[in-house]
C-alpha cells in the first residue's frame, strides 16, 4: 500500500509564489498543514538556477513573504544611493531558507526532488510515490513559473562550430572578441551591464533585440508610499487624458515614469521591469543593435534572423538571454474545481498576489466570494496587455480594499507596494498623491480599459 501525504494543502512549486501563499495561509489558519512539492533540491524556485550576477530588479522589500520583511533600507553609496537595496541570488536563497525554518514543525512538510501529477507525489530520483488524499486542496504555483536560460535550449538552430551559451555561463568564459547578447528583457540588460562592469568595451557587444522594451524608472518604484503612490497617480493622470497607448507611454516617459533604450524607436514591448538611470546610460553605450526579428539559426561568423542575416566575429560567443521569464497564458479563475491557481491580482508584484490569495483562503469559506475579491490579472507584454494588467489590477484593488480586514492586513505587509503603514507620519507629498489618485484613478482606469478594448 502506498504512503499518504498528510496535508490539507499541497502547494506545487516552492518558488516565490508558492512560498508567499503558504506563508500567509499558515500565518492565518492555526490548524492548517501544508505540503510543499518541488522538482528542485530546495526552496527558491527559479532562483536556484539563476545566473550568479542576478539581482532583483525591484526593491527587496517588495519581494518574499508577508510575515518576514526582506532586505535592508536605503543604499548610502554606489550608483543607486538613495534607492532601496536589491538582493542578489545568495541573499534571496538565504532569505527563503530562513523563512522555511520559521514555520513550525508539523505545519509545513517539504518534498524536494519530487513532482506532482494525477494525485501522486513522485520522487524524481526513484522510489515509491505518495498518494494525495481527496480532501487535500491542490495549489498550482507553477502556472506562471518563469523559464530560465540555463534550463531552456535555444529557440534557434545552432550549427556545428558556433559558440552559443546560456547567460549563466558568462562569468566562466574566457575573453572573446565579440559578445552577442540575445534578448530584449531584463536578463539581456543584466548581461550587458555585467560585461561593461567587467571591462568589456561597448563596441565588442552586439545586441540582438527583436523588440524594444518600455521599462519603469526604478527611482519611482520604491517602498515609500509617497513615491510609489505618486507614480501610480501620475500613471492615472496621464491615462485619463491619453489619446492612444503609444502616446501615453511617451507622456509617462516625459513624466519620469517610463524609460526606453533608444529615443528614436517607439517600443512595442511593455513587460516593464524596473531599470535605474545609471544602467540606462551603460546600455545606451552599446551601439550595434540588431533589429531583424528573432534568430532562426547561428553558424560560425553569421546569424540568420527572420528579417535578414548579420555577420559577427568567427569566434563570437552568442549569449542566450531569451527565456520566457514572464509568461502570459490565459487567465483562469484562481479558485477552480481542480486547484487554486496562483496568478497576479494587482498589477504586477506576484509575491503580493500569492500572499493575498493565501490570506483570503485562510479567512473565507466560499470560493465564489474569494474569486469575486481576487480575480486574476496577468503580466504585461504588448502595450495593450500592459493596459489590461493595470485595469484588472485596479479593479481588484477596489474589490479587496473594500473588505475591512483585508484592507488592514495589506497595510501591514511590505510586499504590498501601495501600502501606507498604520504608523506612517504622513507628508505633503503623500497627501498630494492620494488626492491625485482620488481625482484621476477612476477616469484613468476607464480610459485604459477603452484603449485596451476591455468591456
Amino acid at each position: 500500500m502506498l504512503g499518504v501525504v498528510n496535508a490539507d494543502y499541497l502547494v506545487v512549486g516552492a518558488g516565490a509564489a508558492g512560498l508567499a501563499f503558504a506563508d500567509a495561509l499558515v500565518d492565518h489558519d492555526p490548524d492548517v498543514h501544508v505540503a510543499l512539492v518541488d522538482r528542485r533540491d530546495g526552496v527558491g524556485g527559479h532562483w536556484r538556477a539563476a545566473y550568479s550576477f542576478v539581482r532583483l530588479h525591484q526593491a527587496s522589500q517588495f519581494y518574499g513573504v508577508g510575515s518576514t520583511v526582506f532586505g535592508g533600507g536605503v543604499q548610502r553609496s554606489g550608483p543607486e544611493a538613495g534607492l532601496y537595496e536589491r538582493a542578489d541570488q545568495p541573499a534571496i536563497l538565504d532569505y527563503y531558507e530562513r523563512v522555511l525554518a520559521t514555520w513550525l514543525p508539523g505545519r509545513v512538510s517539504t518534498f524536494f526532488r519530487h513532482s506532482y501529477a494525477d494525485g501522486l507525489v513522485v520522487p524524481i530520483d526513484g522510489g515509491e510515490p505518495l498518494v494525495v488524499p481527496e480532501h487535500c486542496r491542490i495549489v498550482d504555483a507553477r502556472y506562471l513559473a518563469p523559464e530560465v536560460p540555463a534550463e531552456c535550449p535555444p529557440r534557434f538552430r545552432v550549427d556545428d562550430g558556433a559558440c552559443v551559451v546560456p547567460v549563466n555561463d558568462l562569468p566562466q568564459l574566457a575573453a572573446h572578441a565579440e559578445y552577442v547578447i540575445v534578448g530584449s528583457g531584463k536578463t539581456a540588460t543584466d548581461a550587458i551591464v555585467w560585461l561593461l562592469g567587467e571591462g568589456v568595451e561597448a563596441d565588442a557587444i552586439t545586441w540582438v533585440r527583436p523588440r524594444d522594451p518600455w521599462m519603469l524608472n526604478r527611482a519611482v518604484v520604491q517602498p515609500d508610499p509617497a513615491v510609489f503612490l505618486g507614480m501610480a497617480a501620475t500613471v492615472m493622470r496621464c491615462a485619463s487624458e491619453a489619446v492612444s497607448l503609444p502616446r501615453l507611454f511617451l507622456e509617462l516617459e516625459s513624466a519620469g515614469v517610463m524609460l526606453r533604450l533608444d529615443r528614436s524607436v517607439e517600443p512595442t514591448m511593455a513587460k516593464t521591469p524596473t531599470l535605474a538611470t545609471w544602467e540606462l546610460d551603460l546600455l545606451r553605450s552599446v551601439e550595434r543593435v540588431v533589429r531583424l526579428g528573432r534568430i532562426r539559426s547561428v553558424e560560425p561568423g553569421r546569424i540568420h534572423l527572420a528579417g535578414g542575416t548579420v555577420d559577427v566575429a568567427a569566434d563570437a560567443v552568442v549569449v542566450n538571454c531569451a527565456a520566457d521569464g514572464l509568461k502570459n497564458p490565459a487567465r483562469v479563475p484562481i479558485w477552480g474545481s481542480e486547484a487554486i491557481t496562483l496568478q497576479p491580482i494587482r498589477a504586477g508584484f506576484p509575491c503580493f498576489g500569492a500572499a493575498l490569495t493565501g490570506y483570503v483562503e485562510a479567512t473565507r469559506d466560499d470560493d465564489a466570494v474569494k474569486n469575486a475579491l481576487c480575480a486574476p490579472s496577468s503580466y504585461g507584454n504588448s502595450l495593450e496587455e500592459w493596459a489590461v494588467m493595470n485595469v484588472l489590477g485596479s479593479r481588484n484593488v477596489a474589490a479587496f480594499s473594500a473588505e475591512p480586514d483585508i484592507a488592514t492586513w495589506v497595510s501591514t505587509v511590505a510586499i504590498n507596494p501601495a501600502r501606507v503603514p498604520p504608523d506612517h507620519p504622513g507628508s505633503p507629498a503623500l497627501d498630494a498623491a492620494l488626492e491625485d489618485l482620488a481625482t484621476f484613478g477612476a477616469r484613468g482606469v476607464t480610459r485604459l480599459a477603452e484603449l485596451a478594448g476591455l468591456g
